[in-house]
C-alpha cells in the first residue's frame, strides 16, 4: 500500500496512514474511493452532520486524483456542441456553470482549510498549435456573453513573450483558473473530514457489495459497513465490485515526466507561472514548479499502461519539438496512471439504484469537474437538490471492453493524424 513514485509523492505534507477497516460498522453513508470524488462527497456529508465511512482501497490519492497535472478550470473534455446535441443547450450551459463552480468550489476549499501545501497558483493558458484566432476570439466571446467569463485573447507575439516556441500561434489566458499540487489538497481534505467525526480506511478492497436492501452493505477482506446510502466513486482503477461501473469505462493511461533543476534555462523557454495546455486531443500540458526550478510535463494516451521511462522519452521529443533550448534539459522523474473514460466522453454521475450513487468517468475533464460531482452527489443525498440529473443523458453505457480499447486506440490515432495535418507547415 504505497504511493508511485511521482513528484507530487517526494513533496507529501501528510505522511500519516490510516488502518484496514476491521470488524463491522454502521454509518449513515459509506463511499468506496479515496480520490477527488469521493473525498468531496463525505467532506460535504460530514460538513453536514452525516455519519460517513470512506473505504480506499490503496493510499488516499493513490489513483489518478493524485498523481494528474494539477490543472482546475472549467469546461469538459468533450466540445459544448456535442454536450449539447446529448443534453440540450439549456443544460449544456447549466453544465458549463458547474463547471465553473467546480473551480469556485476547489478555490473555496483550499481557503476554508487552509491549504498552504496546496500552493495554488492562478493562470492557465491555452493554446493553439495552428493559426485559429478567429475561431478561438469568437469562443472566448461566447464565455464572456453566456456565462460573463472573460479570458485574454493572446495573439502570437503576445503568446511568444511568454512561450518561446515557434508551435504556438494564438491563446487564452484564464486567470480565474488555477494549478496545485493535487495530492496535498487530497490529505488535507481528509482531515477535515476525520475531524468532523469521518471514518477513513486505507488498505480496504472492498470485495461485496449488497445493494438491494433499504440498508446497503459493503464488505472487505476483514470488515463491514452497512450504511443507508453508499456511494461508489472509482476510476481508472475500478474492480469488478459493481459490474455495470466496470463495463462502463475504459481505463486510459497518461503519462508525465519532472525535469531535473534547472530553473534559468527553463525561464528562457517557459517565461511564465501559467500552466499551459495546447489544443490537441490528448495534447500537451506543463507548468513550472518550485517557483520555477522544475519543468512539469505530461501527455500522451494509451490503453495499455506502458513503461513510464519509455513514455518519458516520448514525452521528451514533444518537449524538446516545442522548445529546442530545452535539450540539454534533463528528465529526472516520470510516471503514468489509469484515467477512466466514458464511451461518450463525459463524466457519469448518478443513481445506480435506490440509495446507491456513482461518480466516475472523469479521464480528461480537471480537478474541477471530479468535485463539483462530488458536491452534487452530496446534494442529492442530503435532499437538498437534485442537479446530479444534469448528467443523466450521459449515462453508464458499456464501453465496449476490449473491442472498445481498441477504438480508442483507432480514435487516437486519427486524431492524431488530423492534429499532424491541421498543424503541417504551409
Amino acid at each position: 500500500m504505497t504511493y508511485p513514485d511521482t513528484y507530487y509523492r517526494r513533496t507529501l505534507a501528510d505522511e500519516k496512514v490510516r488502518p484496514p477497516l476491521a470488524g463491522p460498522t454502521e454509518c449513515d453513508t459509506v463511499v468506496v474511493g479515496g480520490g477527488l470524488a469521493g473525498l468531496t462527497t463525505a467532506l460535504q456529508l460530514a460538513r453536514a452532520g452525516q455519519q460517513v465511512v470512506l473505504l480506499e482501497a490503496e493510499s488516499i490519492g493513490f489513483g489518478a486524483s493524485g498523481r494528474n497535472g494539477g490543472f482546475v478550470s472549467p469546461g469538459f473534455a468533450t466540445g459544448s456542441d456535442k454536450i449539447a446535441a446529448m443534453a440540450g443547450a439549456a443544460s449544456a450551459r447549466e453544465l458549463h456553470r458547474l463547471s465553473i463552480e467546480g473551480v469556485d468550489f476547489v478555490r473555496q476549499t483550499i481557503r476554508d482549510l487552509d491549504i498552504t501545501a496546496a500552493k495554488p497558483r492562478a493562470g492557465i493558458m491555452g493554446v493553439l498549435r495552428h493559426d485559429g484566432g478567429a475561431e478561438l476570439k469568437a469562443h472566448a466571446d461566447r464565455l464572456a456573453r453566456d456565462f460573463n467569463y472573460p479570458l485574454e485573447y493572446l495573439e502570437r507575439d503576445q503568446l511568444r513573450a511568454v512561450l518561446h516556441s515557434e508551435r504556438y500561434y494564438q491563446g487564452l489566458r484564464d486567470a480565474n483558473a488555477f494549478h496545485i499540487h493535487p495530492l496535498n489538497y487530497l490529505r488535507a481534505v481528509a482531515v477535515e473530514i476525520e475531524r468532523l467525526g469521518g471514518r477513513i480506511h486505507e488498505g480496504s478492497v472492498a470485495i461485496e457489495a449488497r445493494l438491494d436492501d433499504p440498508q446497503k452493505t459493503i464488505r472487505t477482506a476483514i470488515g463491514e459497513v452497512r450504511a443507508r446510502q453508499a456511494v461508489f466513486a472509482t476510476g481508472g482503477y475500478t474492480g469488478p465490485l459493481v459490474g455495470r461501473l466496470k463495463r462502463a469505462i475504459l481505463p486510459i493511461a497518461t503519462y508525465v515526466m519532472l525535469s531535473e533543476e534547472a530553473p534559468d534555462l527553463i525561464a528562457g523557454a517557459v517565461a511564465t507561472t501559467d500552466a499551459v495546455g495546447d489544443n490537441r486531443r490528448a495534447g500537451d500540458y506543463y507548468r513550472v514548479v518550485e517557483d520555477g526550478k522544475r519543468l512539469l510535463w505530461g501527455g500522451r494516451i494509451t490503453t495499455r499502461a506502458a513503461s513510464p521511462a519509455a513514455l518519458a522519452r516520448e514525452l521528451r521529443r514533444e518537449m524538446v519539438g516545442t522548445y529546442p533550448r530545452l535539450e540539454a534539459l534533463r528528465t529526472e522523474l516520470a510516471w503514468s496512471g489509469l484515467m477512466a473514460y466514458a464511451r461518450h466522453l463525459m463524466p457519469q454521475i448518478g443513481e445506480l439504484q435506490p440509495g446507491a450513487w456513482y461518480l466516475t468517468a472523469f479521464g480528461g475533464h480537471g480537478i474541477n469537474t471530479t468535485a463539483i460531482a462530488g458536491k452534487v452527489i452530496a446534494e442529492a443525498i442530503l435532499r437538498q437538490s437534485d442537479r446530479y440529473l444534469l448528467f443523466a443523458p450521459f449515462g453508464l453505457a458499456w464501453a465496449g471492453g476490449p473491442v472498445g480499447l481498441a477504438a480508442a486506440r483507432l480514435t487516437y490515432w486519427k486524431l492524431q493524424a488530423q492534429d499532424w495535418w491541421r498543424e503541417r507547415p504551409r
